[in-house]
């Protein structure tokens, strides 16, 4: 394949820009400039060959990408929710899982140890992991425990300085090429706890995940641990139970909300190129009304979901926000994503499922965005947990 031009111009009907900081804009520019000199040129070969761009690891260090909104003094951008969002957005722009890549390590890796962990952690792990030196992932699921981490079998048991770790962790993203991982395990209280398990500890192996349709760029992989022995001072100080895990998950999701309207603003965009361009019956296709009908569907969409993001970015700023808010953006961004995805396939017609344009990889990635980090139904009944009072999950 030769080397494609990145064309995208961003999609604002409601002239959201006029509510963002200069520093926003020019974060946003940065990430996006970004994107389309180092992301767009090589990604459909890398999806199509299922392999990782390991380069991207170092050069989003580098952009700032890894802990945006961690403090300055532990290697993080020290940046606002809002920047953080548009960052998200702009690299799912590019693939869902490039922004994958991003979003676990800031808000699955370092924010745990930023918020959970001891001083001496902070200063020995951010800051590699801030500027891409080491990649970090993020162990909660386990094969047979998904939507219900609370059942979660990993567990250590005590021995003196250390304690021994066993179980295993399914559907990790980054777990292939990970230094680091911050894994959630059960003490022999049945308390849930934070560990840091590092690379090379006797026992640990992280294989990689084969076969997949979705996130093909993106590196997935399993952890294991047989009788790991891991030193008590990698234990997380600051936090006990499942309040930790979820909530690195409840800001990781709202980066979800931000990225997947970034892969639905290309699939749009790219269908609206298409559709002046591409002759039928002697008028470009954009002219018929029943093309025309998705078009305008999809940036109404795509609009509403901006404002969504935009105003749960404030309330995020203001330390307002409520975990279900973030679930609602979270699933309504991805739905829509999807939808568009699928519409902007139809305008394309046969090329749409080609290589040569950015929709089909899109929505196969959004496939896997819907289901991880909280299911689409999961997000669902937490939304409709948080309006009812009542609980649908038991």
């Amino acid at each position: 394949m030769g080397i494609r031009t990145d064309l995208f111009t961003s999609p604002d009907y409601f002239l959201l820009d006029e509510l963002l900081t200069d520093e926003q804009k020019l974060v946003r520019e940065s990430v996006r400039n970004y994107v389309k000199k180092e992301i767009s040129p090589i990604i459909e070969d890398f999806a199509q060959k299922a392999e990782f761009p390991e380069q991207v690891v170092l050069q989003l260090g580098e952009l700032g990408c890894f802990g945006p909104t961690i403090p300055v003094e532990y290697g993080g951008g020290g940046l606002d929710y809002i920047s953080y969002g548009l960052m998200m957005q702009e690299l799912e722009r590019g693939d869902s899982g490039i922004r994958s890549t991003a979003s676990v390590q800031g808000s699955l890796v370092m924010y745990p140890i930023y918020e959970y962990g001891s001083e001496d952690q902070r200063r020995k792990y951010l800051p590699k992991l801030a500027n891409g030196e080491w990649l970090g992932c993020f162990g909660l699921t386990e094969p047979d425990h998904g939507s219900d981490p609370g059942s979660m079998t990993t567990h250590f048991t005590d021995a003196g300085d250390h304690v021994i770790l066993n179980g295993a962790k399914m559907w990790i993203s980054n777990a292939p090429y990970a230094k680091v991982a911050v894994v959630w395990a059960k003490d022999e209280q049945g308390e849930v706890r934070g560990l840091i398990v590092e690379r090379g500890m006797k026992g640990f192996t992280a294989p990689l995940t084969h076969n997949k349709w979705s996130l093909r760029a993106s590196a997935t992989g399993e952890l294991v641990f047989d009788n790991v022995k891991v030193p008590k001072e990698n234990i997380l100080p600051n936090v006990k139970g499942l309040k930790g895990p979820l909530s690195c998950l409840t800001r990781a999701r709202y980066g979800i909300a931000w990225g997947v309207v970034g892969a639905a603003m290309d699939c749009y965009d790219t269908a609206l190129r298409y559709s002046k361009e591409r002759i039928q019956f002697d008028k470009p296709i954009g002219g018929f009304q029943l093309q025309q009908k998705k078009l305008a569907e999809m940036i109404t969409e795509i609009t509403k979901a901006q404002l969504l993001n935009w105003r749960l970015g404030v309330l995020m700023n203001d330390e307002k926000a409520t975990p279900q808010q973030v679930s609602m953006a979270k699933r309504n961004g991805c739905e829509i994503a999807a939808s568009i995805a699928r519409e902007a396939r139809q305008i394309m017609g046969g090329a749409g499922i080609t290589g040569e344009y950015s929709i089909m990889r899109h929505m196969m990635n959004i496939e896997s965005v819907i289901t991880y980090e909280g299911t689409h139904d999961i997000h669902l009944l937490i939304t409709g947990m948080d309006v009812t009072g009542f609980n649908a999950f038991k």
